[in-house]
């Protein structure tokens, strides 16, 4: 039965909840309606079975007691494994956090027990022109106020044990400069004569902020610290923040925070947070980020929200934690990888899968029309500025000649092992002749597809899109395998991911690259999979070439070695690891009334 819309709102006339209309409505404000029927705590935890010393209070968004959980459940089989991806996207997103609540709510509508795992958003986005990673109209994530702002405070841990990795350093640098080794010897301490210029780490901070990328420290006199250049990156970039989502428990993130390489001695030999005698104090910051927080769709599905490193410039994964803790929760477990295919699908096959062991049983590739026709040779889009008509207005012919965008993505998937359901979210300016094309074209080529208007309508428009993920999980198996062998070099694995993925003809590598790689395979680091930073709007690693570019080159900037999240980073083309903030963000249009109540967020 279809939500009905009556005087201004959508009513459900099943459960008669009431949303407002999302074409009207702001998500903050849809947030705050749905709100107002949240049933309490305890009927989350009753529903999932949780027993009361399992719950770790925090207002509306309570922990989950990780390890309690999974030592009474240790034996419980998994559920099913269902992941999300995209096609390339515009500077927009387009909408996988929507689709994967909304999918969560339509999986609800079927009656079966399902929930999810998503990241948490950084400071960064959501004060910039992104917004928050809440979904959307009626497939949206509550509550979305603290969701936004924080939540349980993990980012934040995260920082300061990242930066007192930091402190540390350099205070350490600061007393070998000016004491000589006696005074070492009798503070038990061993010269780590660390070379300024190869200090790996930098600092954290959880904004855009372009003006720090670069920064010179310890300026002053012999007691103001070791002077030295040095730089900000944002936190969700952090090496820390990698480890959360890749970590399978708390005695696996401790060995993990200990190997970190923070820098090089002069020597070339690799500093770590356990050299630095700071890792143990790192993991009791951390110590509670290892539990997973627990959230809600406006449809009132269990939403585990756990980890939120970018797609573009790190894993871009939501965490092993959550996975293994949903699968024995739920029947049915979604979570989402970041950006498209290419960035979020090949890190979560190759990197995030391999380390956890788990496998998906299906993904879900979304694909909406405003992105084929930008990739068919429309128009700029561009982030703060109105969409030129081309997007809102039909034209098959734009439509067309993008879908090759999109069967890229899915044949990237196809090489995973497992069938993907391409779906297409749909948005209220997408006409039904629209939404014919890319069915039809997807049918001729063997894709399965679904329709999705969760936006608007929440679990009835996920119908559709739930009803094919179920079928193609009951109807197929998974040969899931991993695209290369860790055990090859850096240069012969990233060869394969170029070439396999990418479609590129090849990787040249910079000076600097070249000689970063020298090293770290002179050290033994590289015999791990390979997370490529790469931007996010192209197949290749300039943003600008749209669509399925071909003949192109990818060009390795710098590679560095995240021992303890357990993988080689390689940067490619002008990737920042620091984002900058535009001229109008969003920050501008959010605000807090008398009575604390805050609007403006999206």
């Amino acid at each position: 039965m279809a939500i009905e819309f009556k005087d201004g709102k959508y009513v459900d006339p099943k459960t008669g909840r009431v949303t407002l209309d999302p074409t009207v409505y702001k998500d903050w404000q849809i947030a705050e309606e749905a709100e107002k029927n949240l049933p309490s705590v305890d009927y989350f935890r009753e529903k999932l079975g949780l027993l009361p010393e399992e719950i770790i209070p925090y207002g509306k968004t309570p922990k989950i007691d990780f390890i309690k959980v999974m030592k009474r459940l240790k034996d419980k089989p998994d559920g099913k494994f269902i992941e999300v991806t995209a096609i390339t996207p515009t500077p927009f997103g387009e909408g996988k956090s929507t689709v994967s609540l909304g999918l969560i709510e339509g999986l609800g509508k079927l009656g079966l027990n399902v929930g999810g795992a998503l990241r948490q958003p950084s400071g960064g986005p959501t004060m910039n022109v992104k917004g928050t990673a809440a979904g959307g109209g009626n497939a949206l994530l509550m509550p979305m106020t603290e969701f936004s702002l924080g939540l349980t405070g993990d980012i934040n841990d995260i920082m300061n044990a990242h930066n007192l990795a930091m402190v540390a350093l350099n205070a350490r640098m600061q007393h070998e400069r000016n004491n000589n080794d006696e005074w070492l010897a009798k503070k038990g301490l061993k010269r780590l004569d660390i070379d300024p210029k190869r200090v790996e780490m930098g600092w954290v901070m959880d904004f855009c902020a372009q003006g720090l990328r670069n920064i010179i420290i310890g300026i002053g006199g012999r007691l103001d610290g070791f002077m030295m250049e040095s730089k900000f990156g944002i936190a969700v970039g952090s090496e820390l923040m990698a480890i959360l989502a890749v970590a399978r428990d708390l005695k696996d993130l401790r060995e993990r925070i200990g190997k970190i390489v923070v820098a090089y001695s002069r020597s070339g030999e690799p500093v770590t947070c356990d050299d630095l005698e700071v890792a143990g104090a790192m993991t009791a910051w951390m110590r509670n980020t290892i539990n997973p927080t627990m959230c809600y769709s406006v449809e009132h599905q269990p939403v585990l929200v756990h980890a939120g490193p970018f797609a573009n410039i790190a894993i871009g994964q939501s965490s092993v934690i959550a996975d293994r803790l949903a699968l024995k929760l739920f029947d049915y477990h979604v979570t989402e990888s970041g950006f498209a295919a290419d960035i979020g699908f090949e890190k979560f096959w190759n990197v995030k899968t391999r380390l956890s062991g788990l496998t998906p049983n299906v993904s879900v590739l979304v694909a909406t029309v405003r992105a084929l026709k930008m990739h068919g040779g429309g128009p700029k889009v561009t982030p703060g500025a109105p969409l030129p008509k081309e997007y809102t207005e039909e034209n098959l012919e734009l439509l067309e000649k993008g879908t090759c965008n999109l069967f890229h993505h899915v044949n990237t998937i196809k090489k995973s092992g497992i069938n993907p359901v391409v779906c297409i979210n749909r948005f209220y300016t997408d006409t039904d002749a629209e939404i014919a094309v890319v069915k039809d074209y997807c049918e001729k080529h063997g894709a399965k597809v679904a329709f999705s208007d969760v936006f608007l309508k929440g679990g009835e428009g996920g119908i559709e899109l739930a009803d094919a993920v179920v079928g193609t999980i009951e109807s197929t198996r998974s040969e899931y395998k991993p695209l290369y062998d860790e055990k090859l070099t850096v240069r012969e694995k990233l060869d394969i991911i170029a070439k396999e993925i990418y479609r590129a003809d090849g990787v040249n590598f910079t000076p600097k690259a070249a000689k970063a790689l020298k090293e770290i395979e002179a050290l033994g680091l590289d015999r791990v999979p390979v997370c490529v930073a790469k931007t996010q709007y192209s197949l290749s690693d300039d943003p600008a070439k749209l669509g399925k570019p071909e003949h192109f080159t990818i060009t390795v900037s710098d590679v560095r070695a995240s021992a303890g999240a357990g993988f080689v980073v390689v940067y490619t083309g002008d990737v920042m690891v620091m984002p900058g903030l535009p001229k109008v963000p969003a920050a501008d249009n959010i605000d807090v009334d008398a009575d604390g109540k805050i609007t403006g967020l999206f």
